[in-house]
């Protein structure tokens, strides 16, 4: 039976970047459970998985756009170092949590900052880079 939408896939994967730094991986542990066709997953990653069968593998490449986007240089925000908490010591790559203006909280990632202004990403972390992902479908069940 090949993995066709509305059923309920469970898979293995490792995704890595391009420097074959693995950024995650569920091989030894549960499988990921999800229902495809759903968007419940990247685009690129649901593609991959549909037509499969259980316990067959494959390796894809998946471009940004199919991932998690390009870098959209909207959610790149600059703001007065006087809006940090005065205890925090900001490093470059460090995660913050800030509201939204509807506020929601969102995670951000500090990209640069002087003794004035600190410049703050609120980009997935993984956008604008290319994925690949090692697949093994673990299950299907359709409905």
């Amino acid at each position: 039976m090949k993995a066709q939408n509305g059923d309920t896939v469970k898979v293995y994967y490792k995704g890595t970047l391009d420097n074959g730094e693995v950024f995650d991986s569920n091989f030894g542990g549960e499988p990921l459970e999800f229902d495809l066709g759903a968007g419940q997953m990247i685009e690129g990653f649901e593609k991959a998985v549909y037509d499969m069968e259980k316990d067959e593998s494959k390796t894809v490449k998946i471009s940004a756009g199919q991932a998690y986007g390009e870098i959209n240089t909207d959610y790149i925000l600059t703001a007065g170092r006087d809006k940090l908490p005065e205890d925090l010591i900001p490093e470059i790559g460090m995660p913050l949590m800030m509201p939204t203006p509807e506020g929601e909280p969102i995670q951000v990632i500090i990209k640069e900052f002087d003794d004035e202004s600190i410049t703050l990403d609120a980009n997935h972390p993984l956008a604008g880079k290319d994925l690949t992902f090692e697949i093994e479908v673990a299950g299907i069940l359709r409905m």
